[in-house]
């Protein structure tokens, strides 16, 4: 079975849409759906079916607006200190755990082998939680540092490894460590500013405070 190019623009469309009705993050939502758009306004002038590029036209115009907006609101942050043993942790943990695992396999969370841990608020609702373990004197190990689904544009990453050093450098550490086995938790924590170095537990990422 041969499919024309104009077909095969209709389908990649119709891909790009379906694919952005699978995302959770409300970015890529829009992004997907944004490029979906543009592929429908073409495939739509191709054929010569002007309703279907009039309303995807619309409807691009519609989420380019929301991406502007989600880019360029203000939005309010804060760490929220926790006890190792709150009992909210340890049921986000158990509820997130099979997503947890995708990125970060080895994760195992014991209470007593944790120096700090805190979520983080996004405007005021639980988008992250930060765990971690003394490594040596002024250095840090991360155990965890997870992000929900729905808030996944590197926001809180940011404000976590960049806008917060402070905070780190205030309780006595001037070293972040991160342990990294998967492709993807590489990338993020490259994107976050940490270097890689070579640890005795395997591909370990350093960012100096």
């Amino acid at each position: 079975m041969e499919f024309t190019w104009m077909e095969i623009v209709g389908y990649l469309a119709s891909a790009f849409i379906a694919f952005a009705m699978m995302n959770t993050s409300f970015i890529r939502l829009r992004l997907f759906g944004l490029i979906g758009n543009v592929l429908f306004i073409v495939y739509g002038l191709l054929i010569h079916a002007y309703p279907i590029a009039f309303v995807n036209f619309i409807i691009a115009v519609v989420n380019v607006i929301y991406l502007f907006k989600l880019y360029h609101k203000q939005e309010y942050f804060k760490i929220q200190e926790i006890r190792n043993d709150n009992k909210y942790l340890l049921a986000f943990i158990d509820f997130y755990r099979n997503d947890i695992h995708k990125s970060i396999p080895q994760f195992k969370y014991y209470c007593e082998e944790c120096s700090i841990g805190f979520f983080v608020l996004r405007n005021m609702a639980v988008a992250g939680v930060f765990l971690a373990k003394e490594h040596s004197p002024g250095v840090i190990m991360v155990i965890l540092d997870y992000v929900i689904p729905q808030y996944r544009d590197f926001k809180l990453g940011s404000f976590l490894f960049v806008k917060s050093k402070e905070y780190f450098k205030n309780l006595g550490y001037s070293e972040i460590r991160s342990l990294a086995k998967t492709q993807a938790h590489k990338k993020y924590l490259i994107k976050m500013g940490f270097q890689q170095a070579k640890d005795e537990k395997g591909d370990c990422f350093v960012l100096n405070l």
